[in-house]
């Protein structure tokens, strides 16, 4: 009777064993399309870490990228890439966002000029024309680095360009150019045959920032917190792989994207890898509140906005 009882109980284990765990669906929603900057997502992808913590990930870009925030703090979708700043916005607007990890922890965004401009300090820029998005933080920002230099707003002609960035200063229809990152228009510069002068804005006045960031609602993260911990440990384990290994990264990364600029993609992650690394080394909070005193400074955001509500250091 005793052996029946132990083997009974065998059975149930094994039984319990064998039935797999739920699977939860969740959508990733990229802030561009697929490029260097995402090669560690795809790598996870590919090498099951997300399917390991019973997760189905839905990587996909939104046909309008601008608005990720709003629906991922609406719920419509569960995660999403985007950018400190534009979260800091999002939360003095009421949208209820929060970041969990840094994917990059250092502006990529800068000013650039042609090699043969002559242009390679923001003195120098008075009385040119400067292409920029649209975007009216890359003004506030251009605004701070003129002023480091005793120049205003006034001094420089701006020039919406939309995001073609880099035809406008190749076809020199502008001097410079706010808004590209030296991750990605500067490589296809100089696919071009030119060459480029960077002003990174850490150089010139601008506190550090986190360019890239993963986030989530905080509600989600509230009522989902063990699914939340289970998509940020897949998705920093598919970033610390790629660092080792940028070769498979990319070939996750053009494997989901055929028509991505394999050269332009494979001198990027050259460049991102020990941002990645940097970031992912540590998460410290320091930077976020010096940005956004930057940014209450320059009235951006509501000066009574709690900071250290806009990011959860998830491990």
């Amino acid at each position: 009777m005793k052996k029946i009882i132990i083997i009974g109980s065998l059975i149930v284990s094994l039984l319990a064993c064998s039935v797999p765990s739920e699977i939860t669906k969740v959508s990733l929603a990229l802030d561009w399309y697929p490029n260097s900057n995402h090669a560690g997502i795809y790598l996870a992808q590919d090498k099951g870490y997300f399917e390991d913590n019973n997760l189905e990930v839905d990587i996909y870009t939104p046909s309008d990228p601008s608005a990720i925030l709003q629906s991922v703090g609406s719920g419509s979708d569960q995660f999403g890439i985007s950018y400190q700043p534009d979260l800091l916005l999002a939360r003095s607007e009421g949208v209820p966002v929060i970041a969990v990890t840094s994917i990059v922890k250092t502006p990529l965004n800068s000013i650039m000029t042609l090699g043969s401009s002559g242009i390679s300090e923001p003195s120098a820029l008075k009385g040119k024309k400067i292409g920029y998005p649209g975007i009216p933080l890359n003004v506030g920002l251009l605004q701070t680095i003129l002023e480091g230099q005793g120049l205003t707003i006034n001094d420089v002609e701006l020039v919406d360009v939309g995001f073609d960035l880099v035809p406008a200063l190749l076809s020199k229809r502008v001097d410079a150019v706010i808004g590209a990152y030296w991750s990605h228009e500067s490589i296809l510069i100089e696919l071009e045959g030119e060459s480029v002068n960077i002003l990174k804005f850490q150089d010139w006045g601008i506190p550090e920032y986190h360019e890239l960031v993963l986030v989530t609602s905080e509600d989600y993260l509230k009522n989902n917190k063990k699914i939340v911990e289970d998509f940020v440990k897949a998705f920093k384990t598919g970033i610390e792989a790629s660092i080792d290994l940028n070769d498979e990264a990319m070939d996750s990364l053009v494997k989901a994207s055929p028509e991505v600029n394999v050269e332009l993609e494979d001198r990027g992650i050259k460049l991102l890898t020990p941002l990645w690394k940097d970031s992912l080394s540590t998460n410290s909070m320091d930077s976020w509140n010096k940005f956004a005193d930057w940014m209450k400074e320059r009235d951006l955001i509501d000066k009574e906005l709690d900071i250290s509500k806009s990011f959860e250091i998830i491990d």
